[in-house]
């Protein structure tokens, strides 16, 4: 198998992996459109707000593994049917399958390319790459989350940070050997940015929803 057809076949089963509908169906199992609720969004904070914060973790999880997995497996499973293979190739074939599976969350072929902003996925994605420099930004994504209670504002805090500590933790090796991680990440950014543009706007009003607000609110009572 020539580089060129594995790099293909990655992307295609990604997309595909990353365009099922979790929020969707989950919902749909509860009887609910999701799209009908809340914001319309098929993801987990909106699921959450429709159905409650276990079906929220339950979308959450689903949506993170179809990141994970196929930035994972598709390399390993495609590699030994290359020839030849390189760490180049290997590393060109996982963040094309990463992207691919975001981009099929955001843009699923079965919802008319009408999806969700793909946060979720992104982390599985992001975790599959480089866990270390996932942890000091997911580090940053929880700490924006507790202390300002807004999904949109940490995912936001997410997507830049991610590209700045491959920076930092790779150095000049981000711009050779480790290009492919560095674009990517700065490329999911630029996604996440886009995806929660309406979001920028009501945070910048002051009408952002907030998580955990109704439980602190009933607890100041």
């Amino acid at each position: 198998m020539s580089p060129s057809v594995s790099l293909l076949s990655g992307i295609a089963v990604s997309y595909l992996a990353g365009s099922v509908p979790f929020g969707l169906l989950v919902a749909r199992a509860r009887g609910v459109d999701i799209r009908k609720v809340g914001s319309g969004n098929i993801g987990a904070t909106n699921v959450g707000r429709a159905l409650g914060k276990s079906f929220a973790y339950l979308v959450f999880l689903l949506d993170f593994l179809k990141g994970l997995l196929p930035t994972l497996l598709l390399p390993l499973a495609l590699l030994p049917r290359l020839e030849p293979s390189s760490a180049s190739v290997s590393a060109w074939l996982a963040v094309s399958c990463g992207l691919a599976a975001v981009i099929g969350h955001c843009f699923p072929i079965w919802l008319r390319f009408r999806g969700g902003k793909g946060v979720a996925t992104t982390v599985g994605v992001l975790l599959a790459l480089d866990w270390l420099a996932f942890l000091a930004s997911g580090g940053l994504w929880i700490a924006t989350l507790l202390i300002w209670r807004m999904v949109s504002l940490s995912s936001l805090v997410l997507g830049v940070a991610f590209p700045l500590v491959v920076l930092l933790r790779h150095g000049e090796a981000a711009l050779d050997a480790q290009l492919p991680l560095f674009l990517v990440s700065l490329a999911v950014s630029a996604l996440i940015a886009v995806r929660h543009r309406t979001n920028v706007a009501r945070i910048l009003a002051g009408n952002e929803p907030k998580v955990f607000a109704a439980k602190r609110a009933a607890g100041e009572r």
